[in-house]
């Protein structure tokens, strides 16, 4: 048994106690309630799942396993030579809230590389499908076509203690983690680069060989793959991709299966899809106003967008009531390592002028920046021209954080989630009450 299984292993008798406990004492203790406007408007707010893995708050931001991004930036291990933190690094410590050794993360990096080969009827699916499919849809059917490699569904048809179902569920956890690299880089070579292929680098970590198998070979793109692999795995247990997937899981279907409907959730525009729609947008402001605009120039075209009855993309959040501490992770390396790239510099410039104009008009609840207002300049920067793939590198990191918490639900026996619907009428009665 690894030492990261066995560290998790562990953990479960302590946390299945207290959960234990809290139900037993507390069960009737109330949480939340619920408005008018929180049953129309998606469940916005309401306190009614449990995740271990990270939690989001309105003012100080997400905090993974109670460390915030410049803390994980300093303290999770690095690749030899380099600055930001490994995704192995992130992944350990979602699972098992310590954080790893270098030694710790290394075993990860070995293990997933002995995990990640792809088997042929895979490779075949790949190319069968059609190469201007967008490339999300691609990536969700190569998951869900590995699923009858499924550990967790073969020991369940076996007959397996409910107390067992974390064990079966991490090794399907690890043996899909191992592979999404090779399969997001499968895809990308296939549809973008002539279905030329670049085989993985056996002395390479996670993010760094999933960089490579694209074909940058930048060293310091191979930094931005591993920040942005970190900064995008995880943000609660409320976001539609990871919300999915614990949703699909709870009906134990297996990790492939809910992985699957958790990245179909991440591809909706009002998801991840929106890294591209931003980018999109930022390259009509800079050609509509001739290159890096002024701040005069700027204000008028944000001023006429509003009035146009449209929004500015890549501002304002369901949660977060100030800058979302991923865009200025961003924003960090960013002025470190490309401060005169154009498309930063007109994403800096929005920066600077889109808070006080969403304030004054008056009707954005955040008028801040978040994660996707920063991502698409960076990648595409050095090179990734392809903006429907942006979000294959953001399935692939939230894929850490969602499969650490189904390892979690499996250990803990959550339920299968089956809130109640009303309908319109009894919200008319209960009103007129």
């Amino acid at each position: 048994m690894s030492s990261l299984k066995e560290k998790f292993a562990s953990s479960l008798e302590p946390m299945r106690a207290k959960v234990k406990s809290f139900v037993k004492e507390h069960g009737d203790t109330k949480i939340s309630e619920v408005t008018v406007a929180q049953a129309y408007g998606g469940m916005r707010g309401v306190k009614c799942m449990v995740t271990e893995t990270s939690a989001l708050d309105p003012v100080e931001g997400i905090r993974f396993r109670g460390f915030n991004i410049p803390e994980l930036r300093e303290k999770l291990p690095k690749a030899p030579g380099g600055e930001e933190p490994l995704p192995e690094g992130i992944f350990y410590l979602l699972l098992t809230g310590e954080l790893p050794s270098e030694d710790d993360v290394k075993e990860v990096t070995e293990e997933w590389r002995q995990r990640s080969s792809l088997p042929d009827y895979l490779i075949d699916i790949l190319k069968a499908i059609p190469k201007d499919t967008h490339p999300m849809t691609q990536f969700s059917q190569g998951i869900l076509a590995l699923q009858k490699e499924s550990i967790f569904a073969k020991k369940y048809r076996e007959g397996l203690s409910k107390m067992e179902y974390w064990d079966p569920m991490y090794e399907d956890a690890m043996n899909i983690l191992a592979k999404l690299p090779l399969i997001a880089s499968y895809i990308y070579r296939k549809t973008y680069k002539n279905d030329e292929h670049i085989p993985p680098d056996p002395n390479l970590d996670w993010g760094g060989n999933f960089a490579h198998m694209v074909g940058i070979e930048d060293e310091i793109f191979k930094e931005l793959m591993r920040l942005y692999l970190v900064i995008h795995s995880d943000h609660e247990g409320g976001n539609v991709s990871a919300h999915t997937t614990h949703l699909v899981g709870s009906t134990l279907s297996d990790a492939y299966y809910a992985l699957s409907a958790g990245m179909n959730g991440l591809a909706g525009p009002l998801h991840g899809l929106a890294n591209q729609e931003v980018l999109r947008w930022i390259m009509e402001v800079k050609e509509d106003l001739g290159g890096v605009p002024d701040k005069e120039q700027l204000v008028k075209y944000l001023w006429d967008t509003l009035k146009a009855g449209k929004v500015i993309p890549g501002y304002g959040h369901a949660v977060l009531r100030q800058t979302d501490p991923r865009y200025m992770a961003q924003r960090e390396f960013a002025l470190k390592h490309l401060p005169d790239d154009e498309i930063f510099k007109v994403v800096s410039a929005i920066y600077e002028v889109a808070p006080d104009i969403l304030r004054e008009h008056g009707k954005a609840k955040n008028p801040w920046p978040n994660v996707d207002a920063h991502s698409g300049c960076l990648l595409l920067h050095y090179g990734v021209t392809e903006y429907d793939f942006y979000t294959v590198f953001f399935g692939a990191s939230r894929a850490i954080g969602v499969l650490a918490s189904l390892i979690w639900d499996r250990a803990l026996g959550l339920s299968i989630e089956r809130p109640k619907s009303i309908t319109t009428d009894w919200i008319e009665a209960q009103i007129k009450k």
